[in-house]
């Protein structure tokens, strides 16, 4: 419907680079190179300048894309509008690990049931590869955490809506002396020793910022990017750490979970992302009602849609 040459430029506005977007659209970086100098030639500006060894959007190639995302957007709402109950073809469900452990596969089974005729994925990943499989057009809703890096509110390639606050716990050894408190602020342990995600990871500076609200700055100790890793150092003694309540604790580890009190209290944002115009579409609808149903009753009586 709308020229897919407009679709290879917003992709390398987005990465910055012809060798990123060609990666994510899966081209080679010539036929990337290839197709924005048709373009250029057709609509007969320049759109791309060489600047040191990258490039640089020119002023005419920003116009370009600000009338592209409204086409994209209004494409979006046509699909919708057109959209039937009997729907074909494949859609795709993309999130963050604990996403994809506990809202997606039941969602996915949802729409399954619902649209027996699509074929129905789920896709694993971290929030900067669910914004590039919305924008290839390989995936239809993401949820993804907000952290550094996502898109901004004001950007209108997407929508984004909030689905919750998850708490973050603290998890402490069973035999830790805050483990059996009635009440447990995170000040409390401000002199432990600190078991994070990887400093380039999305949840590295969530807890720096939780615990510098709460007024100290964590000893950082250990890196375990897998929640069951850093419950297993937990377990021998090694650390605290903080936990989503929406991630699950299996029985194998020696550790307590310790909901949190006082001001200070940290969460991790959980959001839809679609591309701009697409929510109506009855696929992702089915998937939202079902994601949303599926938070309620995990976090009832607390849950606040």
């Amino acid at each position: 419907m709308i020229d897919s040459r407009l679709r290879v430029l917003q992709l390398v506005a987005h990465h910055g680079t012809v060798t990123a977007a060609a990666e994510a659209l899966s081209y080679t970086p010539s036929a990337v190179s290839h197709q924005l100098r048709q373009l250029a030639n057709d609509l007969g500006v320049q759109l791309l300048v060489a600047e040191g060894r990258g490039i640089r959007l020119t002023e005419q190639a920003k116009v370009v894309l600000r009338h592209a995302e409204i086409l994209f957007a209004q494409a979006e709402r046509a699909y919708a509008d057109l959209a039937t109950d009997t729907a074909r073809g494949t859609f795709t469900l993309c999130g963050f690990s604990t996403a994809a452990n506990y809202l997606l596969p039941p969602a996915a089974a949802g729409v399954r049931d619902a649209f027996p005729g699509l074929d129905v994925r789920v896709i694993e990943a971290e929030p900067s590869r669910c914004t590039n499989l919305l924008l290839t057009g390989e995936a239809d809703l993401a949820l993804l955490t907000a952290t550094t890096g996502i898109p901004a509110l004001t950007d209108h390639r997407f929508d984004q809506r909030r689905l919750l606050d998850d708490p973050l716990d603290l998890v402490v050894p069973k035999d830790h002396p805050l483990a059996h408190r009635a009440r447990v602020t995170l000040a409390d342990a401000a002199e432990e020793s600190w078991i994070v995600g990887r400093p380039d990871g999305p949840y590295h500076p969530l807890l720096v910022s939780a615990c510098l609200a709460a007024g100290f700055s964590p000893n950082i100790a250990h890196y375990a990017d897998e929640w069951d890793t850093g419950l297993a150092l937990i377990a021998y003694g090694f650390g605290v750490c903080l936990i989503p309540r929406m991630a699950r604790i299996h029985g194998d580890w020696d550790v307590i979970r310790l909901p949190l009190s006082g001001k200070t209290r940290p969460s991790r944002r959980i959001l839809s992302l679609t591309r701009m115009g697409a929510r109506e579409r009855p696929t992702i609808k089915a998937a939202l009602e079902l994601i949303e149903a599926r938070v309620a009753s995990m976090f009832a009586p607390e849950y606040e849609p």
